[in-house]
């Protein structure tokens, strides 16, 4: 999947770096940042994603779409498609332009709404991605455990930079009997959890 990205999603990934990259330079507002995960992070959530079993894709804190356009990847290997939620008004009208210039938006719902009022009717969940203001994290996690299908993942970043944070949900997943999970050093740390 790494060697054949169609051009014009990798032309928007490169643009969406690039933005990126300008944000963290010209001081722009941490919350109006885009934020979003380095490549390997990507190429990692490619490889698991495209490897769940049956159920719901879904991805909390969509941002501009970089990492979502990652994970559609495997929905065009795959024939799936993925559900984000994003709380921004400025992100979303954002990812809504990756999303078409990059014509990929028979693969991806765009939510503009906390994923927290939504994941109580969310079911079968088969993979989920959490890149979202680290104080819902718990709450989110909360949320999403019951209503992982089996072998599903759960994937949360920061869980190494903002490791403080993140703790009573880091600790909380190395405690709970109904996921195996662990964290790797890729970008900014991985929370990778596999429900039983």
């Amino acid at each position: 999947m790494f060697h054949d990205i169609p051009d014009r999603i990798q032309e928007r990934m490169n643009y969406l770096r690039n933005l990126d990259a300008a944000d963290r330079k010209d001081g722009t507002p941490l919350l109006q940042r885009l934020r979003q995960v380095p490549p390997e992070t990507g190429k990692f959530l490619v490889l698991i994603a495209s490897n769940v079993p049956k159920g719901q894709l879904i991805e909390i804190g969509t941002s501009g779409g970089y990492s979502t356009l990652w994970i559609i990847l495997s929905c065009i290997k795959t024939e799936r498609k993925i559900k984000t939620f994003e709380v921004l008004k400025e992100k979303v009208h954002l990812a809504k332009e990756t999303f078409k210039v990059a014509q990929v938006e028979s693969y991806v719902e765009l939510i503009f709404g906390d994923a927290r009022d939504y994941l109580g009717k969310t079911e079968e969940i088969a993979f989920c991605f959490l890149d979202a203001e680290k104080e819902y994290y718990k709450a989110c996690y909360d949320l999403i455990v019951p209503k992982m299908v089996k072998g599903a993942f759960l994937i949360a970043d920061n869980a190494i930079s903002h490791e403080e944070d993140l703790k009573p949900m880091l600790d909380q997943a190395m405690m709970d009997k109904r996921i195996d999970s662990l964290i790797v050093p890729i970008g900014s740390g991985l929370l990778i959890c596999r429900k039983h």
